[in-house]
């Protein structure tokens, strides 16, 4: 699929990997709906986009809330043809601590977010999909691309609630492409390493440190951008399907 033209719905849009994708499908010559929890600064990053972005400002676990918007994206652009979904969220909290068991309510809302809230967006993106003409030279109608992790695989102390999400995010992405091939619509799902994200600004260096020593190369943190260039690649790239592509320059994490 070309982007030029496309229309994009993108989770997580206020920052980090969500922001870096709408900069270049913009720059492409695509046009995006930025969702974020962020008002103010999911607003700042669609208005310095142009005139090509919007942004809303919601829970992505909220199934009326998102419903809502995502039929708002459809009307004001036509059409949606790719959903990246980036909105996630995560503490290291272990499962037993020194104040005691974790609390479910923590558990339960990075879950709500990472994964129900991938879901709830993918599911409601895609049925606008299925509207779209197929594409003239490759059929089809629409790409999903969703944010995974390296935690899925090899999740550190700390990060059993995070790392479960994560895994759920990976676990549904073959399925989804399964269920969405018959009306031309793909699925991957992109698990990225250490990336130079506003959520791994606010971990110590402690722990950021041990991390940079487990990437292979190159050693350092990974750009937005270039998980935002993954995102192309998937989009321009008709027979990736069903995927989770690693990005993550040879990181194997051990326990810490």
């Amino acid at each position: 699929m070309k982007i030029r033209d496309k229309v994009a719905c993108i989770t997580g849009g206020a920052s980090g990997l969500g922001a870096a994708t709408a900069k270049r499908f913009v720059e492409l010559g695509g046009k995006v709906a930025l969702l974020d929890l962020n008002s103010e600064l999911v607003k700042k990053i669609a208005d310095e986009l142009g005139s090509n972005a919007t942004s809303f400002s919601c829970n992505v676990s909220d199934a009326a809330a998102v419903e809502e918007i995502i039929q708002q994206v459809s009307d004001q652009f036509g059409a949606i043809h790719v959903n990246v979904n980036c909105a996630g969220v995560g503490a290291a909290v272990k499962t037993v601590g020194r104040d005691g068991p974790m609390p479910l309510d923590y558990f339960n809302s990075v879950i709500q977010i990472n994964l129900v809230g991938t879901f709830n967006s993918l599911r409601l993106c895609a049925a606008i999909m299925q509207s779209n003409e197929p594409d003239v030279e490759t059929g089809e109608k629409g790409v999903i691309i969703n944010t995974a992790s390296v935690a899925a695989f090899e999740g550190q102390i700390g990060q059993v609630a995070y790392s479960a999400s994560k895994g759920g995010v990976v676990g549904m992405t073959l399925p989804i492409a399964r269920d969405l091939a018959r009306d031309g619509i793909r699925c991957c799902t992109i698990a990225p390493g250490i990336f130079e994200t506003p959520m791994m600004a606010a971990a110590p260096e402690k722990i950021r440190l041990p991390l940079l020593e487990s990437v292979l190369f190159p050693k350092r943190l990974g750009e937005p951008e270039e998980y935002a260039f993954t995102v192309q690649h998937i989009i321009e790239n008709t027979y990736l399907n069903g995927e989770t592509i690693r990005l993550d320059a040879g990181i194997r994490m051990t326990p810490r």
